[in-house]
């Protein structure tokens, strides 16, 4: 990509982010990291608290459709039926040839420690921190995926970033990550950019920066040669037209990118997942973000796509019954999304602990039966040779690390 890359279209496309900040997809906070070898890691925040079991639905449970008469639980389409027991939200139905090569999977009936509070900040912070709920404020501040490169020999710095407006914690700690935000505006003349583009030819971190810069550019769609003349309306028409692609299909392809390079881990976040009200519809939309977040990965990411885990987690599910607005309301237990070559697919992993009152989580929310923890402790140990130990004590403080369920391919 080196090749294709100038200064003059670094800041030419810098210019049409800053001008379009507002609108842009990229205001979602991702992360990269360098690792050895081949095999690639992809982290997707599921923001919100994801209702795992509109996601993945228990259909061969009766009291499914009778907690949730509004919610369309009944089974639309065999396409979508995974094993007899569970199926497939419809909006996913695309991801079903995934399924069937065995490239997709799912683990049903997990959470966090966190428990009962129901915040979805104090959720999401305890998910990406990788603690329990006891552990000491200075490990709490760091995020498990930092602190795995943290112990990982052989990861480098030079692909570690951050995007977006706030730090994501899930990266946050020891390990050098930078940072770059498409919020400030670059309002300068033509003349004005080749000046500073002089100024700072020799400066190596300028060019690393303005690296970064231009790849996500071009993620956007920003990247033809013969666009240094475009008036200020043209670039804002351009960004317009990428973001109509869908946020979720311009990060993954930027991470795909990325991926295709030096990169091994990259971890972004889709947000939507807070369905209090009209469920239907919300949860659909949001659904069809991650399916294509996750088609495009596969897609772009060609033959590596056989070395790479997708994990896309949550930071609890939500109530086992609707609410009075055809909406369901925080929960505890929920479900984690697996995909990628490297998975085991074809499978739904985890104890069922079934929708009875009495097996129902306080009587209201589905009953946790595993720790996401542990599902993503033994992705790293069969990825990266990482040892239970430090997995244990390190990466996620506090963690008892079940049986491994055999997760990878």
């Amino acid at each position: 990509m080196a090749d294709a890359l100038t200064r003059r279209r670094f800041l030419l496309r810098a210019t049409a982010l800053g001008c379009s900040a507002a609108a842009s997809p990229l205001m979602t906070p991702m992360t990269f990291a360098q690792a050895p070898g081949e095999n690639r890691l992809v982290v997707i925040i599921l923001r919100g608290a994801m209702d795992g079991l509109d996601a993945v639905r228990p259909i061969g449970d009766p009291l499914l459709r009778q907690y949730r008469p509004g919610l369309g639980m009944s089974l639309e389409s065999a396409a979508t039926e995974l094993d007899g027991f569970f199926a497939l939200h419809p909006a996913l139905a695309e991801l079903m040839p995934l399924w069937k090569q065995g490239d997709l999977a799912v683990a049903h009936a997990v959470s966090t420690p966190y428990r009962d509070k129901r915040s979805h900040f104090d959720g999401q912070d305890l998910l990406e921190a990788g603690t329990g709920a006891d552990v000491d404020g200075a490990q709490a501040r760091d995020g498990w995926l930092n602190r795995m490169l943290q112990v990982l020999p052989g990861a480098g710095s030079e692909t570690a970033f951050a995007i977006g407006r706030s730090e994501m914690k899930l990266m946050s700690g020891r390990a050098p990550v930078s940072s770059w935000s498409p919020d400030g505006r670059l309002d300068m003349s033509p003349q004005a950019r080749l000046l500073l583009e002089e100024i700072y030819h020799d400066d190596p971190l300028f060019h690393d920066t303005s690296m970064d810069a231009l790849a996500i550019a071009e993620s956007l769609g920003l990247a033809s040669d013969d666009s240094f003349g475009m008036s200020s309306r043209d670039m804002r028409a351009a960004v317009k037209a990428a973001n109509a692609a869908g946020d979720a299909s311009v990060l993954a392809s930027f991470a795909a990118r990325r991926l295709n390079e030096e990169a091994r881990i990259a971890a972004f976040s889709l947000g939507g997942w807070d369905t209090h009200r009209a469920q239907t519809r919300g949860i659909t939309r949001a659904l069809g973000n991650l399916k294509d977040a996750i088609l495009t990965l596969q897609s772009e990411l060609g033959p590596r796509w056989e070395k790479t885990a997708v994990v896309a987690v949550t930071e609890f599910g939500r109530t086992a019954r609707e609410n009075g607005t055809r909406g369901t309301d925080h929960g505890t237990g929920g479900a984690m999304i697996l995909g990628g070559g490297a998975i085991r697919g074809g499978r739904v992993y985890g104890d069922w602990p079934g929708l009875e009152e009495a097996a129902l989580y306080a009587r209201r929310d589905l009953m946790p039966t595993s720790d996401v923890r542990s599902y993503i402790a033994w992705l790293m140990h069969g990825l990266y040779g990482l040892d239970k130990t430090t997995l244990g004590t390190v990466v996620f403080p506090g963690l008892h690390l079940a049986d491994d369920p055999g997760l990878l391919a």
